[in-house]
């Protein structure tokens, strides 16, 4: 005797959900190497002749702090941001510190080749898929506040 197996229209729902409820792949989302926890907190004057590089629009300087430096980057008049310099794609290994480039709108690793834009921190080429971790700004009109 042949058996024929027949679903019911409720029966082919619940199989279907079933099987929308289980992950397609078993494949883990791949996090970014951990860059140690240092704190950061401090203020200066972007407009001043200390950071005279930070004065005009697309201006940076690099200051001390956070894990391995900070790179400060104006964005617009109103607008900064600052990215830790250790690069994320290998943050514990020496000397991968992010420089910027001559085209000073990027900055790059000089250890495993990866480049980031400096207005947001995504990676553009090489290695790394991992944007630059970034520390909250507040820019008050005088003074720049870094923190995180």
């Amino acid at each position: 005797m042949e058996r024929v197996l027949r679903f019911t229209k409720a029966g082919v729902i619940i199989l279907l959900s079933l099987l929308f409820m289980f992950p397609v792949s078993c494949k883990k989302d791949v996090q970014a190497p951990e860059i140690p926890y240092m704190y950061v907190n401090f203020s200066l004057n972007p407009n001043g002749t200390q950071y005279i590089h930070l004065n005009p629009v697309n201006g940076w300087e690099t200051v001390t702090g956070g894990y391995n430096g900070i790179l400060i980057f104006r964005v617009s008049i109103n607008e900064f941001v600052a990215f830790e310099r250790a690069c994320p794609y290998d943050p514990l290994t020496a000397g991968a510190q992010v420089r910027v480039d001559a085209s000073e709108i990027t900055c790059s690793c000089p250890i495993c080749g990866s480049k980031y834009i400096l207005t947001d921190g995504t990676p553009f080429d090489g290695p790394s898929h991992y944007p630059l971790k970034q520390y909250r700004t507040v820019y008050d009109g005088a003074m720049l506040y870094v923190s995180n």
